[in-house]
């Protein structure tokens, strides 16, 4: 549908985005993960025809996003963009505002009037049609936003933090909104929460200084942290012996002691070989030694393991320059 073939942008001799490349399937849902400055943003303003790319090109369906022809024009209409900073005009009315989008998009007067009632009502927007946007809540202006980013019904919707500032229940009601469009649109997601993607997304591309260093669906991430700190084991009381006899476990790579630092404690965190599940052995370990287990229990990898594992800098390294940071995020 929608494929990235070796994007680029440089500001000035800082490189914001090197080399990505990706593609989306028509009906997908893809996430983009990344800590500050990580160049998703700017990924996103190149996809978008907002920002041209130093090197490389967007194709949709074929066509290239930045051909300089007419047909380039027609490529762009058929996506929407939600901005992180949604532009809105204050003093406009809902509804009137969302016939000045129709009317940009170059819709005819009676698909204008027909998508208009869809959207309203598709964006729960129906019962302030007639409000002032400036006097809207967060949630109400990030759904008009929405409501234009979809009004031109696009074959791709590009959503960069949708939620971000909203309270819980307007965080819902956004979630929702977006897993209904995702089963008519091709739908890429920028988000820092990760409950979000897990929740919504079928494949994640997690960037980190201007590359992608993973892709996959969540379950697939997470599947290259099995084996890190995987088992927690608790025992009523501390004894002696008892790390070196966990260490010696068929499976068990180390053990980590939990607690407080004011003396011993009878937790302990266990990283694993992958695939091992030592804990049959501990639990008869305890009978041998009439050790007292209150707790046993697999840990799984999360997403956030994963997300953190793959964008730590080395605390050496140096920063790139504030300007230059603030424009690749």
């Amino acid at each position: 549908m929608i494929e990235a073939h070796g994007l680029t942008r440089k500001f000035g001799d800082f490189t914001a985005v090197a080399d990505v490349s990706f593609a989306l399937s028509e009906g997908e849902i893809v996430g983009i993960l990344g800590p500050n400055g990580a160049g998703k943003t700017t990924t996103i303003r190149m996809i978008t025809g907002f920002l041209p790319p130093s090197s490389g090109r967007v194709t949709l369906g074929g066509r290239d996003l930045f051909g300089g022809s007419p047909d380039a024009i027609a490529v762009r209409r058929d996506l929407g963009y939600l901005p992180e900073s949604v532009a809105l005009y204050p003093e406009m009315r809902v509804e009137e505002y969302l016939a000045y989008r129709a009317r940009l998009e170059g819709l005819d007067r009676t698909s204008s009037r027909r998508r208009l009632g869809e959207v309203l009502e598709r964006c729960l927007l129906a019962d302030v049609r007639r409000q002032v946007i400036g006097t809207l809540s967060k949630g109400y202006r990030q759904r008009v936003g929405l409501a234009g980013a979809i009004l031109h019904d696009p074959k791709v919707l590009i959503l960069d933090e949708p939620t971000v500032g909203l309270d819980p229940k307007q965080i819902v009601a956004i979630r929702e909104l977006i897993r209904e469009l995702g089963e008519k649109h091709t739908l890429l997601l920028s988000t820092h929460i990760l409950p979000e993607v897990e929740l919504l997304c079928g494949r994640v591309l997690i960037f980190d200084r201007g590359r992608i260093v993973a892709e996959g669906s969540p379950d697939e991430l997470r599947e290259r942290l099995q084996g890190q700190v995987a088992v927690k084991v608790e025992f009523e009381l501390p004894a002696e012996g008892m790390t070196e006899a966990l260490e010696r476990v068929a499976g068990v790579h180390t053990v980590r002691a939990l607690g407080p630092d004011t003396g011993p404690s009878g937790r302990f965190a266990l990283e694993c070989a992958p695939g091992a599940d030592p804990r049959p052995a501990i639990f008869r370990l305890a009978v041998e030694r009439s050790w007292v287990l209150i707790e046993l229990t697999s840990e799984r990898a999360s997403l956030e393991d994963v997300f953190v594992r793959l964008t730590t800098r080395d605390a050496e390294e140096p920063v790139p320059d504030q300007q230059a940071a603030g424009e690749a995020a």
